[in-house]
């Protein structure tokens, strides 16, 4: 590598900015203007407006990553996909990537010019990936084979026990800001344009109907599947922005009413079993990820659609392909080749700007998931809302907390009252580690490794 400087900086911004880069932050820098460079390792970074969440591009936990110019000058623009630097990159922390093998491992050993001389205290650090959820508990609570494992959405039947005997680790349970919801698809799965589906120009047969997406709501179960399933890892919520508390909207709530969803399908002439209006019939393709709590949130909540006369499909995929963002790969979360899809998500910032970007199409080339920008669109919903763009718009600049909150709420409740999303669930960051393990401090805010650097073992 080279020394880092205020170079950098800038051109991350130049980087991020770029339509043709295609990057799924783009939205979070576009408010500057300018990053001025004082000297190397200063920048004055000019807003085009005022930015109530100033320091979310550049010092969020989540977010504020560098872009090394000497390594990406050559790779901007569209040419950005194809940088060695995707698979191996380099920064400024405590560790440097040695070996990567994608859906495998990551090794990583003690980055010699790391600016704390006495730190890290690990010479070597492993991750782990593959497997799943449960095998990554047992790991770090059972065997001791990991010292860390994170995100650990398993069914409180398989990982009470697992950490109540647990001799070897301790199971975290951190108030998170995450949102497991279900995502409606108002574009056409089915329909091909360009060799591509669910693009935004088609429109959804059946869930562009309010009538429909409100019977799939009220057919939810989300109570039971908080209760019997998450248990103290989670809780049934009606919004899908939940922190910080003040952003939590209090106009909202959530129904489970069978009867009132067959009441609502039949007043908007979707009759019939299967239910079909017009001889477009209702049949729904469900996807979310390999896990076998989610897999029994699907079985829960196909149990309620079919129920009101809604044959539901299930599909699950393998993590590593459905959170990929290969835009050759059509089993992505954004291409959303499916009518309803489940996962997790929630704000980065605690100004959540950034998280509310996922609805809005101020732009919709760029702003909507599709092939024209490689499925790197926020709103993969493709979902156009006029309301909501005014609030988002006015929230980039509202610096009176008061006006804040109202339109937060108007934000939140727009995507909730519309079933853009069906929020499910609250849920907590669950985490094990390793008795040992000390020198860590989690916060909803921070990925789980943002001080790793800190990070030693004790007896």
């Amino acid at each position: 590598g080279e020394p880092f400087t205020a170079n950098d900086v800038k051109f991350t911004w130049q980087f991020t900015t770029d339509e043709t880069a295609a990057t799924t932050t783009i939205a979070t820098y576009l408010p500057i203007k300018d990053v001025e460079v004082v000297d190397d390792h200063t920048v004055t970074i000019h807003f085009k407006n005022a930015a109530p969440g100033w320091y979310s591009p550049f010092a969020t936990g989540f977010g504020g990553q560098i872009l090394p110019q000497h390594v990406l000058k050559d790779f901007t623009g569209a040419k950005g996909r194809d940088a060695k630097f995707n698979l191996n990159p380099i920064g400024t922390g405590p560790y440097k990537v040695t070996e990567f093998k994608s859906g495998d491992v990551m090794m990583c050993e003690i980055n010699d010019k790391y600016r704390e001389a006495d730190k890290p205290y690990f010479s070597k650090v492993e991750f782990k990936g593959g497997g799943d959820a449960t095998a990554a508990a047992r790991a770090a609570l059972q065997s001791g084979e990991t010292d860390w494992g994170w995100n650990l959405q398993v069914e409180k039947s398989v990982l009470v026990p697992m950490a109540e005997s647990s001799t070897v680790g301790d199971l975290l349970n951190t108030p998170s800001v995450n949102v497991e919801r279900l995502i409606v698809n108002f574009a056409d799965p089915n329909k091909e344009v360009d060799g591509a589906r669910s693009e935004p120009s088609t429109q959804h047969p059946f869930l562009t109907d309010k009538s429909v997406r409100q019977a799939l709501s009220l057919a939810a179960d989300r109570q039971t599947v908080a209760d019997q399933l998450y248990g103290p890892a989670g809780k049934a919520t009606p919004n899908i922005l939940v922190a910080p508390e003040k952003f939590a909207s209090q106009n909202t709530s959530f129904e489970f009413n069978l009867d009132k969803a067959k009441q609502t399908l039949d007043a908007a002439g979707w009759t019939g079993s299967p239910r079909a209006k017009g001889g477009v019939p209702i049949k729904i393709l469900y996807q979310t990820t390999i896990n076998p709590l989610r897999q029994k949130t699907q079985e829960i909540i196909k149990q309620g659609w079919e129920s009101i006369g809604v044959p539901t499909e299930l599909k699950s995929i393998d993590a590593g392909v459905y959170f990929s963002s290969d835009a050759g790969n059509p089993d992505t979360a954004a291409h959303l080749y499916a009518d309803i899809e489940m996962y997790t998500s929630g704000p980065s910032s605690p100004y959540p700007i950034d998280y509310m970007t996922n609805w809005k199409s101020v732009n919709p080339a760029v702003d909507i998931a599709q092939k024209s920008n490689q499925w790197a669109g926020g709103n993969i919903h493709r979902w156009v809302n006029e309301d909501y763009n005014k609030l988002y718009t006015q929230a980039l600049t509202e610096l009176d907390e008061a006006k804040q909150v109202k339109l937060f709420w108007g934000m939140n409740d727009l995507v909730v009252n519309e079933i853009v999303v069906v929020p499910l669930v609250h849920r907590s960051d669950v985490t094990a580690n390793s008795k040992k393990l000390k020198g860590f401090e989690t916060s909803p805010w921070t990925p789980d490794v943002h001080d790793i650097a800190n990070w030693y073992f004790e007896g």
